[in-house]
């Protein structure tokens, strides 16, 4: 593999062949379960590989009206269009791009009923309980705005959707804890779901991780959706792209103030923005040897740090550090903080070349502000 097509570093690197290990569980899935698979945009919207996952995914579900154009524009399949909250402004354009369009809550479905007459409409609900361990992503923390909770509420309007969104999992591996929540959603909402055509379960479901007992996951989703009589989507975020994209940085400076530093050509608030927010370390491998080197950012932000991590030898000046899982909440959330040179984006086919798709440079930085 010649590295003369690769970008200066920092670049985001998208392993196709990763890639297509996650497209062909999600092929399983499908197969098995019955169930959609449409492609969060909120996670990953990198366009370049659409190519390839759409022909393992339904389509694409979207959280704004710049996603559901992008998904109806880019990707095809399937357009789900979600919005905590539409603007009369976008909600005529929104129903232009997607298929279904799913509301909140009940006043913005009766608002904008009138407007998405021509397709597919939908509800979200909250079930009060989530998989999350951490306030910020908990959709079902005290006074949650994401959907709604009373039944009897959403019955009276029963007449104007076909089908419900519920997302109440949060990076959840662990298949127990999925049916166990399911089964609270059947016990509470199930008179609703006998009187719709389709359920989504939506993301955060790790079904693409180590040991996760796909079949049984695969029987679950077959059985609530013949029980109920409904399609089942799925809208797998990071379970599509996990492990598939690295962001490759180079170190640009060592130092020692106690510990061994090392800082490179990146940052965690430019580059990686829920490493700052979830306060986690990133990921590299395999992490071991005898010189443990804190890995800092280039950012004024003190706390800008990739993590301490293990190394065979000292990290010198110009060596290169591969960070994994850099693929979601990742290239939708990196910003220009502190005018940070912008990663570029490369792409790994799956003959091992290696193709650069964008470049980010001064012009852009600079268009982004005025």
């Amino acid at each position: 593999m010649s590295t003369q097509s690769e970008p200066r570093t920092p670049f985001y690197l998208i392993d196709k062949r990763k890639l297509l290990a996650n497209m062909a569980i999600i092929d399983r899935v499908r197969e098995l379960s019955g169930a959609k698979a449409l492609l969060a945009l909120k996670c990953f919207a990198t366009w370049s590989v659409f190519d390839l996952m759409r022909e393992h995914m339904d389509g694409t579900t979207s959280s704004s009206l710049n996603e559901v154009r992008l998904g109806r524009q880019r990707f095809g399949g399937e357009t789900h269009a979600y919005s905590v909250a539409w603007a009369d402004h976008e909600v005529d354009e929104a129903v232009s791009y997607a298929d279904k369009i799913i509301f909140n809550s009940i006043q913005q479905l009766e608002r904008f009923a009138g407007n998405a007459s021509g397709i597919t409409r939908g509800l979200r609900l909250n079930p009060g309980i989530s998989s999350s361990t951490f306030d910020l992503a908990d959709p079902a923390r005290p006074f949650s705005r994401l959907g709604e909770w009373d039944a009897d509420k959403v019955l009276n309007v029963i007449n104007k959707i076909t089908g419900f969104m519920i997302h109440n999992n949060c990076e959840n591996s662990d298949f127990s804890l999925f049916d166990h929540m399911l089964h609270q959603i059947e016990e509470r909402f199930g008179e609703l779901l006998t009187r719709v055509e389709w359920v989504s379960l939506g993301g955060g479901i790790h079904f693409t991780g180590d040991n996760y007992p796909l079949e049984e996951f695969c029987a679950r989703l077959k059985s609530f959706s013949e029980k109920f009589g409904v399609q089942v989507y799925l809208e797998p975020g990071e379970a599509s792209i996990t492990r598939s994209t690295t962001l490759e940085v180079t170190v640009l400076d060592t130092l020692h103030n106690g510990k061994d530093l090392a800082i490179v050509d990146s940052s965690i608030e430019a580059h990686m923005l829920d490493l700052l927010i979830y306060r986690e370390s990133a990921k590299i491998a395999p992490n071991t040897g005898d010189n443990e080197i804190m890995v800092c950012g280039k950012s004024c932000l003190a706390g800008d740090v990739f993590g301490t991590f293990r190394f065979p030898e000292p990290l010198k000046v110009g060596d290169r550090i591969s960070i994994n899982d850099a693929g979601g909440y990742t290239m939708v959330k990196k910003n220009w903080f502190n005018g940070v040179a912008m990663p570029a984006i490369a792409i790994r086919e799956l003959d091992g070349s290696i193709r650069t798709v964008r470049e980010f440079g001064y012009s852009d930085y600079e268009s982004s502000l005025s």
